[in-house]
């Protein structure tokens, strides 16, 4: 098994290739430390891999009294489209109903990030959320409506600027119209 340290070698000569495949001179005093910079930030940018998002809903509280519908709105997060190797971004809206087991406010925020901090599309981040909060909390249901910006649509292809894609993931009881209602007056 290759050392980090000989992985990285490995990977910086590849982005060097990358860097030349694109016209790009890798030894221009700008560009010397690209390689470097770039295996760096991938710690960042893909840290969700190293994180179990069970873990992070493992602690919670028991209320009893608790079955009111709680929402976290305008969660904002960063991700990187699997197809194209290229950042969207936007909002996270997560709500749901405890059936006497509730977690700090801010899991929910970090549930959001272990699953935007992966090679992602869209559509399968929103559902693996809901699904982790539905199957961890037991709830009585969940919601989630993700609003984002995709830069491979931006930046190349159709090149439409303020497009913005939405996508949902509704588990248990907001499949009722007046719960999924409530949620959504109380994201506007």
């Amino acid at each position: 098994m290759e050392s980090r340290n000989s992985a990285s070698q490995d990977i910086e000569s590849k982005i060097k290739d990358i860097l030349s495949f694109i016209g790009e001179n890798s030894e221009r005093e700008g560009l010397r430390e690209t390689p470097k910079r770039m295996i760096k930030s991938w710690d960042k940018l893909f840290g969700g891999y190293k994180q179990s998002p069970e873990e992070i809903l493992k602690k919670s509280f028991t209320e009893g009294s608790c079955d009111e519908m709680v929402v976290l709105k305008d969660i904002e997060f960063y991700s990187t489209c699997e197809h194209h190797f290229l950042p969207f971004n936007g909002k996270v809206h997560i709500g749901y109903i405890p059936d006497g087991k509730v977690v700090g406010i801010s899991k929910l925020a970090r549930i959001t990030e272990v699953y935007a901090r992966r090679l992602q599309i869209q559509e399968r981040m929103t559902t693996q959320i809901a699904d982790i909060i539905m199957s961890v909390l037991k709830c009585k249901g969940v919601i989630v409506i993700v609003e984002a910006q995709h830069f491979c649509m931006v930046s190349r292809g159709v090149e439409k600027q303020n497009s913005k894609m939405v996508t949902s993931a509704i588990r248990g009881v907001f499949e009722k119209a007046e719960v999924r209602g409530e949620f959504l007056q109380l994201i506007k």
